[in-house]
């Protein structure tokens, strides 16, 4: 360990002179005796050279000091708890910044096909949820992925037919961007021979155009708005599954794409003291502007538990699926280039609208015709407000729009994100999965340039790092390693490792990036006095460990707001 700082106190961060300084308050609670890693990396800082220190003191959900133990342990009154963290690895609690919480939350509770490594498989697991459920109840589920079984073929309504008797059934593919429906769930959707595509979405058909069970971006409203929605108790039920696994995985903070419905149980959890993670809840880019602000309205934006953060808009779908939109046909499909959900000057003029009404936006782009459509729509937008004068969240003039995933841009489009001052919000796990396919959809030359986190980096792009759960698993660490490696998880595949990353540029995108993407940088993303006292403790120091030992981290405690979540048993 470095050398140890001295104390670090709220009043010698403002500078005022030691001799004036107030009585020092006593801390809450102290943790002592951990090897902290603060996540200050400002050389002028007051942690002078060092970026280690033994002890945390906690007044109320802030952190009052950190520093060497015998001056940490000054501040300790009759009423300080100690805590003794036994040496053990501390750092700044993770900040996921892409995730779809109650979606996880009832996945635990339906049809879960993830992993599922055959279409026998995943028909076994149909099979037993419908052989469980009411006489005509819909059953529903997710997390399927076609390319891990040995034919890679897309399931169909027949398949589903021959397992599920009368129950309708329709079962989201892990990415959530194309479904399959059985026969009984088409029916009660009307969706027949006659049925159009929507608008930014496709229905599969057989050769005869009898729609063959598969629903492609939009088209899936066709049969999502027949099925009956959960009831509030199952909502909250699956919203506190999901946030256990959060707190377990050593996540403190959340931004969440999930239902207003969801929002309001976040509400009642916080009132009951059992909201576990902080949520920045994000607000669907296509409603109007007064639903928007009634929304915005309804929940302190002061609240640094939960409150409503950006809108969220989709410029096409997902490479797996194939309907990511890209600038040149898929080379593993070349009649196809995607589906992309705007016509540009509709999705132009709403975005200029949103920004005008004070409102940050993140695009869900993965092609790198959505990365196009995104950037353009915000070079327009930016410069209505500049000229406007309109003011960023913060009051500033950075207006922190952001492009969820980016997974494919050319050589040109990221300067252009350094120029517009765009995050690439992005979830390196995802490359775990996709390095088995996504050469073949994009070939060598787009491919060289797709989740490249080194190339964004290197031209000044803030990295903000998440998992896309339920699309990926909770846990941070598989995304640490994927950001160090490129590699499988067995160490047997790589994909163009010139994009790697190190352990402080992968911790930083999961912890201060992800902060900047939510105007939360004053608040979260180190340890440090003033900051909130989000923090967790793991079994290993994964500043030093070998990437592969990272995949087996265990969080041992998870703290947020000097409160203990989470205590490994």
């Amino acid at each position: 360990m470095k050398r140890i700082a001295s104390i670090l106190l709220l009043a010698a961060a403002s500078g005022a002179p030691a001799q004036n300084a107030p009585q020092k308050p006593k801390a809450d609670v102290i943790f002592t005796h951990g090897n902290i890693y603060t996540g200050v990396v400002d050389a002028a800082s007051s942690l002078g050279e060092g970026k280690r220190a033994e002890a945390i003191a906690i007044v109320g959900d802030h952190i009052l000091a950190v520093g060497a133990r015998d001056e940490i342990m000054k501040l300790k009154g009759p009423d300080t708890k100690v805590v003794d963290l036994a040496g053990r690895f501390v750092m700044p609690g993770f900040n996921d910044a892409h995730m779809h919480l109650a979606s996880a939350g009832l996945e635990k509770m339906n049809v879960n096909l993830v992993g599922a490594k055959t279409l026998d498989a995943f028909r076994e697991r149909l099979q037993a949820k419908c052989d469980a459920a009411e006489p005509g109840e819909w059953v529903v589920g997710e997390g399927w992925d076609e390319t891990l079984w040995p034919v890679k073929t897309l399931p169909t309504r027949w398949d589903l037919d021959e397992v599920s008797g009368k129950h309708p059934v329709y079962l989201g593919r892990v990415d959530g961007h194309i479904g399959v429906a059985n026969t009984r769930a088409l029916q009660l959707a009307s969706v027949t021979v006659a049925s159009r595509d929507p608008d930014g979405g496709k229905i599969d058909r057989d050769d005869s155009g009898t729609p063959n069970g598969v629903l492609r971006e939009k088209a899936q409203e066709l049969v999502l708005s027949v099925i009956p929605k959960p009831t509030h108790e199952k909502r909250r039920q699956a919203i506190q599954l999901a946030l256990a696994d959060m707190a377990s995985h050593g996540i403190t903070s959340a931004q969440d794409l999930s239902q207003w419905e969801d929002f309001e149980i976040y509400e009642e959890l916080e009132t009951d003291g059992k909201l576990t993670a902080r949520i920045s809840e994000w607000l669907p880019f296509d409603e109007s502007i007064e639903d928007l602000n009634s929304k915005r309205n309804s929940h302190p934006a002061s609240d640094n538990m939960l409150h409503t953060g950006m809108l969220k808009g989709f410029m096409d779908g997902s490479l797996g699926s194939k309907t990511a939109a890209l600038l040149e046909p898929y080379s593993d499909d070349p009649k196809n280039s995607g589906l992309p959900q705007y016509d540009v000057a509709k999705l132009n003029a709403m975005t200029k609208e949103r920004v005008l009404a004070g409102y940050q936006i993140g695009f869900h782009a993965i092609g790198d015709k959505g990365t196009q459509m995104a950037l353009d729509a915000f070079a327009e937008a930016e410069k209505a407000a500049k000229e406007a004068k309109v003011k960023a969240v913060d009051g500033g003039t950075d207006y922190r729009l952001r492009i969820e995933h980016a997974q494919v841009t050319t050589a040109q489009q990221i300067p252009r994100f350094k120029e517009l001052k765009v995050i690439a919000s992005m979830q390196p796990s995802h490359l775990l999965t996709d390095m088995n396919w996504a050469e073949s959809r994009l070939g060598p030359k787009r491919a060289e340039h797709s989740y490249a986190w080194a190339e964004f980096l290197r031209h000044g792009v803030v990295l903000a790092f998440g998992t896309d759960y339920p699309v990926e698993p909770v846990t941070p660490f598989r995304g640490i390693y994927a950001a160090l490696t490129r590699e499988s998880e067995d160490g047997k595949k790589s994909y163009y490792p010139a994009e790697k990353l190190d352990i402080e540029q992968a911790i930083a995108a999961y912890t201060t990036g992800a902060a900047f993407a939510e105007f939360a940088e004053k608040q979260k993303g180190k340890l440090a006095p003033g900051m909130l006292a989000d923090f967790v403790v793991l079994d290993q120091d994964i500043t030093a460990a070998l990437p592969p030992k990272i995949l087996e981290t265990k969080v041992l405690r998870t703290v947020v707001g000097g409160k203990t979540v989470y205590e490994a048993k």
